[in-house]
Parts: structure tokens; C-alpha cells; sequence
């Protein structure tokens, strides 16, 4: 293996991959990334047994083809602090891969390719073809409520219901609930569970991509083709829960609240909640509502937020980050915030509109 390349080619390519990459090192060659070079192009391969992605990049030019491991830590590291603009060349002689640049000589260890594992997964042949945009947009409206690292492993990700010509995606951590759907021109059936780091991976993948993407999904597995990359995993084995059941409904108190204002005077206010628990207190009445909260240290905030309320006053506490990232990822300036009784989980929602919708439960005061 023998070709040369420029150096803001491969750092973009390896980019891709240190996501995938096994941090743990269980295996040591899941550490490194998988080099592959034919007449035209090179390849890299990053998998942690649950996951894989590949990606291809031009070359320059080309001697000899080939493939190898070799860490992907220190080769992202290594090329990334060679000047920009520099043509880099590589090739493997004696079980080393061979760097050079202008001015600069080095070589890394490998490990043989015939060794790196080979992810064996069939998603299918029908893929589902969505917007990239549309795709980012829904895994960001819902996965930053995901369970992170529960004994309930049906938790730890995002719940995907493909169905009557829309995608609804569901997560929650048992404390607060996110669903949001899309419209998708297609008549695919399917439900899964797709694990947290998988939906962390897509979500980076997606970012800013123009065009389609292409989502091949089973009971097992998926693989998702975006621009010159392709994504596999595996999916979470279990059953999501029930989450209709979670949504509150019925009569409701209502408060319209501006979301970078609402968001402003919760920052202020929680600087002094209890950094256990981070709760904040809010006590409505007819022209708004009341914030408050405390610590042990027995300092104390409070800031009265004007609103529209309609409603019975109620007197009801909550975590703060779960109502803060909440507001972070509204998309428009004012929100609804519904209150079924004081110890009861509240919905919040876009005004005239059912997507994305958030339920979290309550503190005890």
C-alpha cells in the first residue's frame, strides 16, 4: 500500500470515524480504524462491535493498493497537526505505516487487517428516504431526553415508529418524555429501539448534510447512507414502553410563556436551587407565575414571571435542566405549558401544534 493524499482529506475522514472508535479498547484492534486503499480512493472502517461506520476520501495518487489497521487515536492526532495544505504520504512496510510530509517522517504500529471484525448485519434492501435535514431535526427534538446508562436498557435510546406515512420518534429516562413525528412520503412499517450512542453518531452525521438520506431498518439493525459515509448498528433488544399512557390529557391550566424569557429567568433563579436536586418552584396565578428556590445553605431566590395563565393557581416544583432543555429546543418563541394538578407531570407544546411534545413530572415540594 503505497498512495498520497491531501491532509484535509483524511483528518475529514477520520473525523468521521473517532465516534465509533472503542474508547474501552475490550479488543485492542477495536482501537484502531481500518485502512483501505484501491485505484481511486480510500476507505476507513471504525466499529465497537455495536456500531460501525465507513467513509471514503480521494487520493492524489496511488503506487500500490492495500489495507491495514492501525490506531485511529494517534493518526487523527498525527495528521491533524501537520500544516494545512500538505500533501501526505503513506505506505506500510514491515508491519508499519509509514507517514510522510514535507518536512516530517513517522510510523505507527498495525495490527493485520484479516483480524478486524466484520460487522454482520442485514438491514435490507428497501430503503426508507428521508430528507437529512428532516432526519437531524427529529433525532434533535427527542434524544437529549434518552436514559443514560439504566438497568432499564430499553431506556437508553430512541424509540422509532415508522407508520402511517410519518416517522415518530419517543425517548424518556422515566422523569421526562419527548415525542416529535414527522410526514414522510412513504408506506414503511416498522418500530425499534436504536441505542444512545448510535443516535449521538447519526444525529453528528447528519448535521448540515444537504440532500437525502437513505434508512435501511429491521427488527435488529439499521444502516443509514448519507452523503460519502454508511452507518450500521445494532438495535436495543426489548420492548419501549406504553408512552401514550405517560401523556397527560384531560382539563388542563394553561400558562403562554416566552421561551428565551421564560429560559432567562429560570437560569437566574436556579443559580441558588440545591445543587442535589435542582428544583425550581412555580406558583401561578391569573397574570403569571411565581419562581422560586433554595438550598441548604438557606439562600434563596425568587422572580415573578408575567404570563398569560388561564386556569386554577397552582403550586407545583420541578427540575430545572429538564425544563431548561426543554426550552432550549423549542423552535418557536412562545410555548404552552399545561398543568394537570399539582402532583401531576405537565405537557408542554408549540403553540397549535402537537409535535414535538414534552411531559415531565414533577418534584415533591
Amino acid at each position: 500500500m503505497e498512495i498520497t493524499l491531501k491532509k484535509e482529506d483524511i483528518v475529514s475522514a477520520l473525523n468521521i470515524t473517532l465516534g465509533v472508535v472503542e474508547k474501552r479498547q475490550t479488543l485492542p484492534i477495536l482501537a484502531n480504524v481500518l485502512f483501505e486503499v484501491d485505484e481511486n480512493s480510500f476507505k476507513l472502517t471504525a466499529t465497537d462491535l455495536e456500531s460501525e461506520v465507513t467513509t471514503t476520501g480521494s487520493i492524489l495518487g496511488m503506487e500500490s493498493v492495500g489495507k491495514i489497521t492501525t490506531s485511529a487515536k494517534k493518526l487523527n492526532e498525527l495528521c491533524r497537526l501537520i500544516p494545512d495544505g500538505e500533501e501526505i504520504s503513506l505506505s506500510l512496510k514491515s508491519e508499519k505505516l509509514n507517514i510522510k510530509t514535507k518536512n516530517g517522517k513517522y510510523s505507527l504500529s498495525t495490527l493485520p487487517s484479516a483480524d478486524f471484525p466484520i460487522f454482520d448485519i442485514d438491514p435490507g434492501d428497501n430503503p426508507l428516504v428521508i430528507p437529512a435535514k428532516d432526519l437531524q431535526e427529529l433525532i434533535k427534538n427527542t434524544s437529549f431526553a434518552m436514559g443514560n446508562q439504566d438497568w432499564r436498557h430499553y431506556l437508553n435510546g430512541l424509540f422509532i415508529s415508522i407508520g402511517d406515512r410519518q416517522i415518530t420518534a419517543v425517548s424518556t429516562d422515566a422523569h421526562r418524555l419527548a415525542v416529535a413525528n414527522i410526514a414522510i412520503n412513504s408506506d414503511h412499517s416498522f418500530s425499534g429501539i436504536i441505542p444512545r450512542k448510535s443516535i449521538n453518531e447519526m444525529a453528528k452525521f447528519l448535521s448540515d448534510q444537504p440532500g437525502d438520506a437513505e434508512l435501511k431498518i429491521n427488527d435488529s439493525s439499521l444502516e443509514l447512507l448519507v452523503g460519502n459515509l454508511i452507518f450500521k448498528s445494532k438495535l436495543i433488544d426489548g420492548k419501549f414502553p406504553d408512552y401514550q399512557q405517560v401523556i397527560p390529557s384531560g382539563e388542563s391550566s394553561m400558562l403562554e410563556i416566552n421561551v428565551k424569557e421564560f429560559s432567562e429567568t429560570l437560569s437566574r433563579v436556579s443559580v441558588l436551587s440545591s445543587e442535589k436536586y435542582k428544583g425550581v418552584r412555580l406558583i401561578t396565578s391569573s397574570d403569571g407565575v411565581r419562581i422560586s428556590a433554595n438550598n441548604p445553605e438557606q439562600e434563596e431566590a425568587e422572580e415573578f414571571f408575567p404570563a398569560l395563565y388561564k386556569g386554577e393557581d397552582l403550586d407545583i416544583a420541578f427540575n430545572v435542566t429538564y425544563l431548561q432543555e426543554i426550552m432550549s429546543h423549542m423552535q418557536t418563541d412562545t410555548c404552552n405549558i399545561n398543568f394537570f394538578g399539582s402532583d401531576k407531570s405537565c405537557l408542554l407544546t408549540p403553540p397549535s401544534s402537537d409535535s414535538p411534545k414534552y411531559v415531565v413530572m414533577p418534584l415533591l415540594i
